[in-house]
C-alpha cells in the first residue's frame, strides 16, 4: 500500500514538472513569435515608404518567418491594412498595423497598431 502511495505521488510530481516545463517553454514561444510578427509589420512600413503598391511579402529571422498580408484601400482610401502572423512551435501570434499614406507627399504614417487573437 505504501508503495502505491509511492507510485502515485511519483507520478504526480513528475506530471506537474512537465506541466511547468511545458508552459515555461510555451511562453518563450509565445514571446518569439510576437517578435516575429512585430518584426513583420515593421519591415513592411520600411518597404511601404519605398513601394506603396505592396501586396504581400514575409520576413525571415533566425528564429521563424512572419508571413504579411497587406491590404491596400482598407478601412478607407488612402489606407493600407497590415497583418503579420508567424508561429513558433505550436504558438501563433498576429500582430495588424493600419499606415495612412498622404497622396501629396507619399509619407507613410503609422495610425493604428494592436495584437490580433
Amino acid at each position: 500500500m505504501i508503495g502505491g502511495v509511492m507510485v502515485f505521488v511519483g507520478a504526480a510530481v513528475a506530471y506537474l514538472a512537465m506541466t511547468f516545463v511545458d508552459s515555461g517553454y510555451g511562453l518563450q514561444a509565445s514571446n518569439q513569435a510576437e517578435s516575429i510578427a512585430t518584426a513583420g509589420v515593421n519591415d513592411t512600413f520600411l518597404r511601404l515608404a519605398r513601394n506603396q503598391a505592396l501586396s504581400t511579402s514575409s520576413v525571415a529571422t533566425a528564429n521563424g518567418t512572419a508571413t504579411v498580408t497587406v491590404t491596400q484601400g482598407s478601412p478607407v482610401a488612402g489606407e493600407v491594412t497590415v497583418l503579420s502572423s508567424a508561429t513558433v512551435g505550436s504558438r501563433t501570434r498576429k500582430v495588424s498595423a493600419i499606415f495612412s499614406i498622404s497622396s501629396t507627399t507619399g509619407q507613410v504614417t503609422l495610425t493604428s497598431w494592436q495584437d490580433v487573437q
